[in-house]
């Protein structure tokens, strides 16, 4: 209840609905074949997942099993720290997988490889 109802209770609604509510847009046929639809869903999605992840650590951080510790969460600039952190490592490991592993399209691949063109008339094998 305290996820619903208590002082973050308008974070455990941003999830809710992120989550249920606005996948339920799939169901029309409109929807699931617009690009914009598809991008706004996804990323409705995306920020009630990010949500999820709030409510368990903040409620879990804000309700202590002591009444005498109960106090509202205020993120430090530790916690800002760790947060520009993991973006910083994400972005890190994307570059250096793009620099080890570059990106080729398999369009370009197919173009190159002797098999991947069809044979004009004559014999078939």
């Amino acid at each position: 209840m305290n996820i619903i109802s208590g002082n973050y209770g308008w974070a455990g609604w941003l999830t809710i609905s992120c989550n249920i509510f606005i996948p339920q847009l799939l169901w029309f046929k409109k929807c699931r074949s617009s690009y914009f639809w598809m991008i706004l869903v996804a990323t409705g999605v995306t920020i009630g997942m990010w949500f999820e992840r709030f409510v368990i650590i903040v409620i879990s951080l804000h309700q202590d099993y002591l009444p005498s510790a109960w106090r509202i969460y205020k993120p430090t600039m530790i916690d800002f720290g760790i947060l520009l952190g993991t973006f910083g490592l994400f972005f890190t490991l994307v570059l250096i997988f793009a620099r080890v592993l570059p990106v080729i399209a398999t369009t370009e691949v197919k173009a190159i490889l002797p098999d991947a063109q069809p044979s004009h008339g004559g014999s078939h094998e």
